[in-house]
């Protein structure tokens, strides 16, 4: 496969997984915001999504407030953001287009229309809360309706492999800023933890990542960070936490591996992590500090990022 071909189809896949998460955090911020402020205390839920998002700085240079309809918009719709939903879905489409033969029709019709209903009915935005949820739903749906044709549709060949590869890439590093921002920055210090805040809070996180009804079957308990940050970090049944996205991201590696018959970098750096997730505890990783750990696997995840593109995609 050409190494165009390759790239196209990892980004296609991490831009579709990255609108989706995003709309995730938005529904999920909303869901905090309208409960009474007995229960949200004085944090700002909309300045914690920009963190999440990863757009602060770039946020507070056009804007001077973190408020519902700010934080909606930029995140949403603005073309002055790179990660947006809509510049995603444009970016997922452009790239689409570029690997058209390399997908099914199930695939190419997916986010084809998932454009065309961007620019007919959503290109001025939401005016109403009842618009603004039916254009999240909108979001969440285009991202399944994708993952599913990939995954019922998609020989299991390097294009296929190339494209997972891009999902838990994505989603890895999601899902641990997410619980990088809950850690370190959300959560008040004078804040009780196990209060309110941090009860709805919570909530909220495992909303985002679609795990609130999974921690239930797991723990059986009511909710405690302790076993949420185990589900979402070392718990590899569930499709979001960040042991099963490398469980997933060295099997995809391994298959390309054999396919182009050697394997490299990439390979060696995503069983190092995967390896490092296997041997953790929660009581280690909470002596060391949840924040440092979550840290060292950004850092990590993103440095896989760089090795991918150097060895597969130039």
């Amino acid at each position: 496969m050409l190494s165009r071909t390759a790239e196209n189809l990892y980004w296609l896949a991490r831009y579709v997984e990255r609108a989706e998460y995003l709309a995730r955090t938005i529904d999920a911020t909303l869901r905090v915001t309208a409960l009474p402020a007995a229960y949200i205390g004085k944090t700002n839920e909309w300045d914690s999504a920009l963190l999440t998002a990863g757009v602060a700085g770039s946020f507070y240079q056009q804007y001077e407030e973190a408020n519902e309809n700010n934080v909606v918009d930029y995140l949403s719709f603005s073309a002055n953001n790179p990660s947006s939903i809509r510049n995603c879905i444009e970016a997922a489409r452009l790239n689409s287009r570029s690997v058209r033969t390399a997908l099914t029709s199930e695939m190419w019709d997916t986010i084809n229309s998932a454009w065309i209903e961007l620019q007919a009915v959503w290109s001025k935005g939401t005016s109403t809360r009842e618009d603004l949820a039916k254009f999240l739903r909108f979001v969440q749906e285009t991202s399944l309706r994708f993952d599913g044709s990939a995954y019922r549709t998609m020989l299991r060949n390097d294009a296929y492999w190339f494209s997972r590869m891009g999902v838990h890439l994505e989603r890895a590093d999601n899902t641990a800023r997410i619980l990088d921002v809950k850690y370190h920055v959300l959560l008040p210090e004078e804040e009780h933890v196990g209060g309110p805040l941090d009860f709805y809070q919570w909530s909220s996180i495992l909303r985002s990542v679609s795990a609130l009804t999974a921690y239930h079957w797991v723990y059986r308990e009511t909710l405690k960070p302790w076993l949420i940050a185990d589900l979402l970090i070392l718990n590899d049944t569930l499709p979001r936490s960040l042991a099963s996205c490398y469980g997933n991201l060295v099997r995809n590696l391994d298959q390309i591996g054999v396919a182009y018959g050697r394997q490299g970098p990439a390979q060696r750096h995503a069983r190092g992590i995967r390896n490092r997730l296997e041997h953790s505890n929660m009581n280690d990783i909470f002596q060391h500090g949840v924040h440092e750990f979550i840290q060292e696997f950004i850092a990590d995840n993103s440095r896989l990022g760089e090795i991918i593109t150097k060895q597969y995609l130039i």
